[in-house]
């Protein structure tokens, strides 16, 4: 088990989910993305930080079983990378990111103990990133 707090794997999922919808936002298409190799890679280790920081959540029953497809969706990613069907991919992004997301920020504006001190790590460690920072500040 991770000694990174609950908290943090909460934030490290919406920061991913903001990388994820930035670089797929700037394609029409699954199959341009996936020929795309630098932003395919790059939405597809988001997916996999989404998928390991939901296996430890689950973990420390933050979330229960019902979330247990994320995690099995990043094993997919990680084992199968040869066989990644860009189409289920790009539904993901655009059927059930916008949805998680929202829980996510539940959920942490929930449970956070200390949540401007968590939520001033995540902006000091994304601040070149505005389009994260600007997600971030909004939990406030």
């Amino acid at each position: 088990m991770s000694k990174r707090d609950k908290e943090l794997f909460l934030l490290d999922s919406i920061v991913a989910i903001a990388k994820i919808k930035n670089v797929a936002a700037r394609f029409k298409n699954p199959e341009d993305l996936k020929h795309d190799f630098v932003s395919w890679d790059s939405v597809v280790r988001e997916f996999q930080i989404i998928g390991e920081a939901t296996r430890q959540l689950i973990a420390l029953d933050v979330f229960g079983p019902d979330k247990r497809a994320i995690v099995d969706f990043r094993n997919v990613l990680v084992h199968e990378y040869f066989g990644i069907d860009a189409e289920e991919l790009w539904g993901v992004i655009y059927e059930h990111l916008n949805t998680l997301q929202a829980r996510l920020a539940e959920t942490f504006t929930a449970i956070a103990t200390d949540k401007d001190t968590y939520l001033e790590q995540a902006i000091a460690e994304n601040a070149h990133l505005d389009f994260v920072t600007d997600i971030l500040k909004d939990l406030r």
